[in-house]
């Protein structure tokens, strides 16, 4: 088993933006902003957005990216195989890197989905 929790990634995250709010806030704000303007639906569903974001992520090695957009693809109602999809294509296009990251994004899924179906 790995040692890298997406739970405890999060929230450590969590906490480290909570002091960018309170220290930086409009640059916080701004941030803010235009997540939410680039997240609208628009002519891509918030589910194609968000599989989008975690494509960035996985190519970008970025584990609170996959932590945080595979937490909001599941409340999304992402499909195990909309995921698997997403990251044949960060394979393909990133190579072994991407594969290495891909596999901790099907990791941050499995360690999601178990936390929501105990919660219910």
């Amino acid at each position: 088993m790995s040692s890298k929790s997406f739970v405890q990634i999060t929230g450590d995250l969590s906490k480290g933006m909570e002091a960018l709010r309170a220290e930086i806030p409009e640059t916080m704000k701004g941030f803010g902003s235009m997540a939410r303007e680039a997240m609208k639906e628009g002519a891509l569903t918030a589910l194609d957005k968000e599989l989008i974001a975690l494509a960035i992520g996985v190519s970008a090695r970025c584990d609170g990216c996959i932590g945080f957009h595979v937490k909001a693809l599941i409340r999304l109602g992402v499909t195990r195989e909309q995921l698997m999809e997403t990251l044949g294509i960060c394979t393909y296009m990133g190579g072994g890197p991407s594969l290495m990251y891909a596999a901790e994004a099907v990791r941050a899924y499995d360690e999601f989905t178990a936390r929501t179906a105990k919660a219910a």
